[in-house]
């Protein structure tokens, strides 16, 4: 499979762009730079790659940047590479790529997706650690800790532990969220203050203007007995004292009267 009649590098297959991709770094060596040999090489070189761009994006599915941007700019970290690479020292293109676009990638959310202002310092601490988190994951088979960061690094195990604690810094908290415990009803914050909300006290009004005509078609006693209990508040006892009935027979009353009217109210 000649470079020249390569019609749609993106869909050639990963093992074939492997083996182009060889190819290809040879005669962009061989070719001077800035003419229409070298354009052409470069070029087919960046579409046959970009599924290692895509590859690297997967990483960062989960943010909030959207992925055009993200692709965007490992694109970017794809070319520096394709630009950098000796394919005399022996390394596969794709080993030596895939730090210089995840590179990218996460300079991008470096510089521009903080949420609040960090030293460039700790920015710096907390890129180094990510990326040796990912050389050294593939080489121990395991998440490396903050004692093999750091030697890696060159930084304390302090200075690892800020570069991982200051990723949090990509996102802030509201000041309007409640404090884990608390009731929203007992520490409303300044937003909660400010929208709407349902009053449960309008579900109360409503029931008792439904109640009102099913009320006032009861016989007399039961009205009575209604009235006592939940506008007195008197017990059962006293409600049959008053009324000359067992309070045996009061509770039946009440129970038949509240069944009447919760089947009136629900059918």
């Amino acid at each position: 499979m000649a470079p020249e009649i390569i019609a749609n590098p993106s869909t050639v297959s990963t093992g074939d762009a492997r083996e182009l991709s060889r190819e290809l770094f040879r005669r962009l060596a061989e070719a001077e730079p800035g003419s229409e040999t070298y354009s052409y090489v470069r070029g087919t070189l960046i579409e046959l790659n970009m599924s290692l761009v895509r590859f690297a994006a997967r990483r960062f599915r989960s943010s909030h940047e959207p992925m055009e941007d993200i692709l965007q700019t490992g694109m970017v970290g794809l070319i520096k590479a394709i630009d950098r690479f000796d394919p005399d020292r022996g390394v596969e293109f794709a080993t030596f790529a895939l730090p210089t676009v995840l590179g990218e990638m996460r300079r991008f959310f470096r510089d521009t997706t903080w949420a609040v202002h960090v030293p460039r310092s700790l920015q710096e601490a907390r890129l180094a650690v990510a990326q040796a988190t990912d050389e050294l994951e593939q080489t121990l088979g395991r998440p490396p800790d903050n004692t093999e960061l750091a030697a890696h690094t060159g930084l304390t195990e302090q200075g690892v532990a800020d570069g991982i604690a200051v990723a949090t810094a990509r996102t802030a908290g509201s000041l309007d969220a409640h404090t884990p415990g608390d009731s929203e009803d007992e520490h409303p914050g300044p937003l909660d203050r400010r929208l709407g909300h349902e009053d449960p006290s309008f579900v109360t009004v409503d029931d008792i203007q439904s109640l009102k005509p099913l009320i006032a078609t009861l016989p007399e006693r039961e009205r009575a007995v209604l009235a006592l209990r939940f506008t007195g508040d008197l017990t059962q006892a006293e409600i049959g004292r008053r009324l000359g009935l067992s309070q045996m027979h009061v509770s039946r009353l009440l129970s038949h009267t509240l069944t009447d009217l919760r089947a009136a109210l629900t059918g």
